[in-house]
């Protein structure tokens, strides 16, 4: 059976540290609205969108210029019946070396098209892989989501996560 999770790759001319040193800085092609460490093993870090979207990751793997897997340790989707559908998906992020170029290949393993949100997250994806963060490892600037302020889905998730790490 094909492989159903979602993987968008990209190539480029940039070396493997460049592009592994991209990755890592979520905030300059994803999302300003990261809190947390997002490039050493077991950093933990909060993603979140308006009130639609907040994630709780923690990098479980790094291997220099070749991977980054993100675990996804909590997700609420105000938008899905399954508010939880991302939990425990993991995020990898694998780069080689392709006809003298280098090529990163990222799959959300665990994102299926079963899943309510997979033309919303895949299209989301795209962009921001294919589009947003080669644009950071070719010119030096992505198209990242700009910061807002938190709001209350936010911050009952940010105190109920703490209260949880805590115990």
């Amino acid at each position: 059976m094909e492989n159903q999770n979602f993987i968008a790759t990209i190539l480029v001319d940039q070396s493997s540290e460049e592009v592994f040193s991209a990755i890592k800085n979520v905030r300059a092609w994803w999302s300003e609205n990261i809190e947390g460490g997002t490039e050493q093993l077991n950093d933990e870090f909060t993603y979140h969108y308006q009130d639609v979207h907040i994630t709780k990751f923690k990098i479980t793997e790094l291997i220099p210029n070749k991977k980054l897997v993100w675990h996804v340790m909590e997700n609420t989707f105000k938008f899905t019946k399954d508010k939880h559908e991302w939990t425990d998906n993991l995020m990898i992020f694998e780069i080689s070396e392709k006809d003298n170029r280098t090529e990163l290949q990222f799959t959300q393993l665990g994102l299926i098209p079963e899943y309510e949100c997979y033309d919303i997250c895949s299209n989301a994806w795209n962009h921001y892989i294919k589009d947003s963060l080669q644009s950071l490892i070719t010119t030096g600037k992505g198209q990242p989501t700009l910061k807002e302020e938190p709001n209350e889905l936010e911050e009952s998730f940010v105190e109920k996560w703490d209260a949880k790490s805590s115990q």
